[in-house]
């Protein structure tokens, strides 16, 4: 039985190529955030500015969205397959947006949940006399 509204292969292949690419990618930023390697400087992760106030706060909130991340990658490429495998256009539309959707609330849910993760920290002490000459330093006299 071929269903009237059968999408063709042109039609499933880019949902499954766009949201497992989303999923590969949010798992490994997930994996590594949750391993401590991303970087601060670089582009990736949760990046406030509470969680850019140090090293150790942004490595806290990156791991906490890391689990997150991964799961919402995962969605991503459950929702991927799923819309390639679908026999019909309706089927095939509501995975490829359920994918996309839930992968994005997940991500930002631990996007969220890293910055307060962050937040919950003490702000760091600045070291000493900056060397700005404006004065207010113990230092000065």
């Amino acid at each position: 039985m071929h269903p009237v509204s059968a999408v063709p292969l042109a039609g499933r292949l880019p949902s499954l190529v766009i949201l497992v690419a989303l999923g590969v990618t949010l798992a490994i930023i997930g994996w590594r955030g949750w391993q401590g390697r991303l970087a601060a400087d670089g582009r990736l992760g949760v990046r406030t500015p509470r969680t850019l106030r140090s090293a150790e706060t942004f490595r806290l909130a990156n791991r906490v969205a890391g689990l997150p991340n991964m799961v919402g990658g995962a969605a991503a490429m459950v929702g991927g397959v799923a819309a390639f495998v679908m026999p019909d256009v309706l089927g095939t539309v509501l995975c490829t947006v359920i994918g996309l959707v839930g992968a994005v609330l997940i991500a930002r849910a631990g996007g969220l949940a890293g910055d307060r993760a962050a937040a919950a920290l003490p702000v760091p002490k600045p070291a000493g006399c900056g060397g700005c000459a404006c004065g207010n330093c113990a230092t000065a006299g």
